[in-house]
């Protein structure tokens, strides 16, 4: 019985994850006319057509639908089989670049300490921040991060996740704003004023708004920009109100501290608390870099997030 090419699985995987022969051409540093004569052959073994041509694009039959995760895992355990063995991790010969999705907040606040405490241990590591414009577990799935930081979303059962920090939104005005002088800001007052709202889907409301309601108030929104950092920039610059998540004033100073620009202060009414974890795929669970990687990255954002004194 004729033994299967193993190799096709590899190209299997790039066509299906990629669900384009140019862009798994590009992956596998191949020729378009290579990698076209190479999924005639996976036609071939598995009797499917895999990618059929609608429009411009080509689309996943319902069978390459179907085994595009087992693919996936496929490629990723025959990886795992032959890498050298690392029961005992050597962090200082630790060659690995790992992949981290998270929005521009946590970034901000966290990227610059986990990259300094990595260089520490394991010199030859690579921390890759991907962009995150929206919840989304594909990129778990594909492979394409090994850890997805933020809010849990409609993750799907299978991905794993633990708590890194559990935060909440606070105020934020400039140095010198008439709220600066008052002892406590009412409801009243701060649904009165103008407010600056980030939203990347340019929406109006917020998680303080339906708290406002309740008491028959309504804040005055006066612009939305799509971030954090352009909410307090537009905070600093004027008189209106941000609202962000505490943690992402790590690196702004505020209230009396040196070179201050911002002034903070706690909401009039009470908000739902935000819990931030890192989520990544069950298939990482037993990588011993990787389950170095989930300990280091809590470990780090734990002590930074300590400091937080708002």
């Amino acid at each position: 019985m004729t033994e299967p090419d193993l190799n096709l699985l590899i190209a299997l995987d790039a066509l299906l994850t990629l669900g384009s022969v140019a862009g798994a051409a590009r992956r596998l540093k191949l020729s378009a006319s290579a990698m076209s004569r190479t999924l005639s052959r996976l036609r071939a073994v598995t009797g499917d057509p895999l990618l059929v041509r609608a429009g411009r694009h080509m689309v996943l039959t319902p069978y390459a639908e179907e085994i595009r995760e087992r693919t996936q895992n496929a490629v990723f355990e025959a990886r795992a089989v032959l890498r050298p063995s690392a029961t005992v991790l050597n962090l200082a010969a630790l060659d690995r670049t790992f992949t981290l999705r998270a929005n521009e907040g946590f970034v901000e606040a966290f990227g610059a300490a986990l990259i300094a405490a990595a260089a520490q241990v394991a010199p030859l590591v690579r921390l890759c921040f991907a962009p995150k414009p929206e919840k989304s577990s594909r990129h778990l799935r594909e492979g394409l991060v090994d850890l997805e930081i933020g809010v849990l979303g409609d993750m799907g059962p299978e991905i794993r996740l633990q708590t890194l920090f559990r935060d909440r939104f606070v105020a934020v005005v400039r140095k010198g704003h008439p709220f600066e002088q008052e002892p406590e800001v009412t409801a009243q007052q701060y649904a009165a004023c103008g407010h600056v709202v980030a939203s990347r889907r340019g929406l109006l409301t917020g998680p303080v708004d339906e708290v406002l309601a309740a008491l028959g108030l309504e804040r005055k929104i006066a612009a939305v920009v799509p971030g954090f950092p352009a909410a307090l920039a537009v905070a600093q610059a004027s008189d209106l109100v941000a609202l962000v998540p505490a943690s992402f004033l790590l690196n702004h100073p505020t209230g009396g501290q040196p070179g201050a620009t911002l002034y903070v202060f706690e909401l009039p009414v009470k908000t739902r608390g935000i819990t931030v974890s890192q989520m990544w795929h069950p298939r990482l669970e037993a990588d011993t870099a990787h389950r170095w990687l989930r300990q280091f990255v809590l470990s780090v954002v734990k002590q930074r997030f300590s400091v937080i004194n708002i």
